[in-house]
């Protein structure tokens, strides 16, 4: 089209008659409101109907094109049906007729790094999905005023410039199911776990709002890690978003993969996305999440560092999706984001490549948008909803315990608490290895049971004592008894939350840890020997006082009374066991 003209190009094997070229300006005149110049290309190969370009609107009138409209009428019809969609199908095909509408197409003006730039899609939107040449699919990430930026999900050792682009109308999605419990995917919801194909069961939309305030209820039921430093001081709540930081190596991953194994029997969905790791250690951790039975209720997504920075930087919305899909079915899922540091990188690549402007440490100015976007599909939806409940962890990485760097600040500000993991500690050997003065959760102790907020007690300002006196161990010989008595305690504290990785602690364990530890119960125990007295006074209820732990489990609860006896059966089993 060229300022008030309109032209249309024909190609078919044949010359239309003069009848079908009336018939064909009356059409076009009615789309268009004014007359369309028609000209006439032969092109043998379409010799079963005729396809009419006029700009970028494409008419494709070819058993071809027929063809893949019924395609689109039958997976329409599919998306609608709640239970047999035979009747369905029989009633559309009986009054279904080609549509009339045209097919928009664009063409790619240049490639490279994983980045299309395309022409003439001047009706495409941000995050549809297109097709080029050879069905390689790629997303629209830059809108311009004439032309768009795409990136693209499989090779393009095939796509070159020419090349004709078309028009989906779908957003970017990801098949979704039961059946993905138990298995590896990629972004694209593909299996690369060798178990072959996975039966979907709907398609979602990889980008969607998060619910409303109206559609969300408090965070108020705990979600328990089984790590007994998180859960008395830090607790997490479902429906929360916690963030876990620390430097390279300090045991985050560690963190999240103990709070999966944790959710077993619990009726917890868990999904692990795994941005830019080796594929060796997504390997090892499926390995070690099967020998302790956790793999049946999780499914890991996984974009590693072999991966093109697209498919990195779509895959914590595919993994969102997935939660979502079993959230609106009324259950608890757990989201792991490992990491999100290098989920902003892969984003910043793309944004360099789109030649966006790029701010603070190079990262373009909507990377922020790019995280809060995400984290807020995290919620506990009302009753009225179903109740279910998305909880994110996502993990940053720092350098050098620097938490003021541009990403960490950014997500810090965006969760409800952090837990950070500190250097010193875990080189220290305390595992986890994490830092009570900069660690806080801001759900707090609505997300703990009635036991456990009563047995942690004092626990945390305890420690922050501790740790503020630490410095003068060295100086021991000249201290009074009252601040070495101190100092004990909290050395004893330190190794009461030493714990190791696969080991997570039950409510009752850890209710009755905490109760006599509050109690001085470890004081006069060298601390080399505590995990041992741990163990030993565990065995002891598990196998004396079974109703015990049975209450405490059931009703969450710990009144004066039971905290009573619980101590005295404590001691009575300390002093037997060091008589």
């Amino acid at each position: 089209m060229y300022n008030d003209e309109v032209f249309g190009v024909l190609y078919a094997a044949k010359e239309p008659s003069k009848e079908q070229s009336e018939k064909l300006k009356n059409f076009l005149f009615t789309k268009y409101g004014k007359e369309v110049f028609l000209e006439w290309i032969e092109d043998e190969t379409v010799t079963d109907g005729f396809r009419l370009e006029v700009g970028t609107d494409v008419y494709d009138w070819t058993n071809a094109g027929r063809l893949e409209q019924f395609k689109e009428m039958i997976k329409a019809v599919g998306k609608k049906a709640k239970k047999d969609i035979i009747p369905l199908i029989k009633e559309n095909v009986k009054d279904w007729s080609p549509s009339g509408a045209p097919v928009e197409f664009g063409v790619v003006t240049s490639i490279g790094d994983g980045i299309a730039t395309v022409s003439g899609l001047k009706s495409a939107t941000y995050g549809e999905i297109l097709l080029f040449s050879d069905g390689i699919r790629g997303m629209v990430l830059d809108l311009r005023e004439n032309e768009i930026g795409c990136i693209l999900f499989d090779d393009t050792d095939e796509i070159r410039e020419g090349s004709r682009v078309t028009r989906t109308g779908r957003s970017a999605g990801i098949p979704v199911g039961n059946a993905f419990l138990g298995r590896v995917i990629n972004p694209l919801g593909l299996p690369i776990d060798g178990k072959g194909d996975i039966e979907a069961e709907d398609y979602r939309a990889i980008e969607s709002p998060a619910p409303g305030i109206i559609e969300r209820q408090p965070v108020n039921r705990p979600m328990e890690t089984g790590i007994l430093c998180i859960d008395s001081m830090f607790p997490i709540g479902r429906g929360q978003r916690e963030l876990i930081i620390g430097d390279r190596q300090t045991g985050k991953t560690a963190i999240a993969l103990d709070t999966i194994v944790n959710q077993k029997g619990k009726d917890v969905v868990c999904i692990y996305v795994a941005i830019g790791q080796k594929a060796s250690l997504i390997s090892q951790m499926v390995t070690n999440l099967k020998k302790h039975g956790a793999m049946d209720y999780t499914i890991i997504v996984n974009a590693s560092a072999s991966d093109a920075a697209p498919i990195q930087y779509i895959a914590p919305y595919s993994g969102c999706s997935l939660a979502e899909f079993f959230m609106h079915q009324g259950r608890d899922v757990l989201i792991v984001y490992d990491d999100l540091s290098k989920h902003a990188i892969a984003y910043r690549a793309l944004s360099l490549l789109l030649d966006r402007s790029p701010g603070r440490e190079a990262y373009p100015g909507d990377v922020f948008y790019l995280h809060s976007r995400l984290l807020e599909r995290a919620a506990h939806l009302s009753d009225e909803l179903g109740g279910g409940s998305i909880t994110a962890l996502p993990i940053v990485e720092t350098q050098a315990g620097d938490v003021s760097a541009y990403i960490p600040t950014n997500i810090i500000s965006i969760t409800d608490g952090q837990i950070f993991l500190e250097s010193e500690l875990f080189f220290e050997g305390q595992r986890p290895a994490v830092n009570v003065g900069l660690s806080v959760s801001r759900v707090g102790g609505d997300a703990q049971t009635k036991a456990m907020k009563k047995s942690s007690g004092s626990l945390r300002l305890d420690l922050a004592q501790y740790r503020e006196m630490e410095v003068f161990t060295q100086f021991s010989s000249d201290l009074d008894e009252s601040t070495q008595k101190q100092l004990t305690y909290g050395q004893g504290l330190m190794y009461l939350l030493r714990q190791q990785q696969y080991k997570p602690y039950t409510q009752h364990e850890q209710v009755i840890l905490l109760t006599v530890a509050s109690n001085k119960y470890f004081m006069d125990i060298p601390v080399k020997n505590i995990n041992e007295e741990m163990r030993k006074l565990l065995e002891f209820f598990e196998l004396h006082h079974p109703e015990v732990c049975s209450e405490i489990d059931s009703t969450g609860l710990l009144d004066d009374g039971d905290k009573e006896t619980l101590l005295r059966y404590a001691f009575e089993f300390k002093e037997a066991n060091h008589a």
